[in-house]
């Protein structure tokens, strides 16, 4: 009972996400980048949700329509990574020998940095702006997909099935296309459901150090980070947008679980 409660909760959490980064608007109609100075500091409130900051902006109208952005570059990140992974994996797993020893060389040497590490590493190679966040947190995650991959490859290979294929002389992509990748993708297709909740982690993360999007733009990190010269006057401008990306990492955690049960 309590275990459906949660995963209902974890729905419901998701949804509300989702439905911020698809029509902001819809939840907070006013302008995230005005601000009623004679407003500014007030606490939460009826008229204000998550209370306002230093120049009088409402905070929740900005949690909301930050979510289109760090949701987005989550998604990009969380999408590079599932596509190169799964690339990676599948040539390792099939080719096997020098192929196979070459990449999962790479994919240990970036599995022996924190991805974070990894991720800031790459975005100050590329600059700011949230697109290389996204591509940054995304490559930092590739290492993971492909590992798994690669281990559902070299169990799928095998079987019966593909192995009277290769004997009943099909071609070698074809068997690649038509038996082992299908076969194979459903573990990290979970891995992606689980991975999610890390990545808005990281992008909220990267966000907060200034790599995102330039001020006034709100972004769910650097929100944030602009709370925080008033944490002694002002708590909930860094504990309202932090319990926000708790309880979205918890509930993407929460529903990646149950997604990486259903494929067992």
């Amino acid at each position: 009972m309590l275990d459906n409660a949660g995963l209902v909760a974890s729905g419901a959490v998701a949804l509300l996400a989702v439905g911020w980064a698809l029509l902001p608007s819809v939840f907070a109609s006013g302008d995230p980048l005005a601000g009623t100075p004679s407003q500014k500091l007030r606490g939460p409130s009826a008229e204000h949700w998550f209370g306002t900051d230093n120049i009088g902006r409402d905070l929740y109208t900005r949690m909301v329509h930050g979510a289109s952005l760090s949701l987005t570059a989550t998604l990009t990140a969380v999408g590079i990574a599932l596509i190169a992974g799964t690339m990676l994996g599948l040539l390792a797993g099939a080719a096997g020998g020098v192929i196979d020893s070459a990449v999962m060389r790479v994919v240990d040497v970036m599995l022996s940095i924190p991805s974070l590490l990894l991720s800031l590493a790459l975005v100050t190679a590329l600059g700011f702006g949230t697109r290389n966040v996204a591509i940054a947190v995304g490559v930092s995650l590739v290492a993971n997909f492909a590992r798994v991959m690669r281990s559902e490859v070299l169990r799928v290979r095998e079987a019966a099935y593909v192995e009277a294929a290769h004997a009943s002389g099909v071609r070698w992509y074809a068997v690649l296309t038509r038996h082992i990748l299908p076969n194979s993708y459903q573990p990290v297709v979970a891995l992606a459901a689980v991975e999610f909740g890390m990545a808005v982690l990281a992008v909220s993360a990267l966000s907060f150090l200034g790599y995102g999007a330039k001020p006034p733009t709100p972004e769910w990190g650097s929100l944030i980070a602009e709370g925080r010269n008033y944490l002694a006057t002002a708590w909930w401008l860094t504990t309202m947008p932090g319990l926000v990306i708790i309880a979205v990492v918890l509930a993407t955690q929460r529903l990646g679980r149950a997604v990486g049960r259903s494929v067992e």
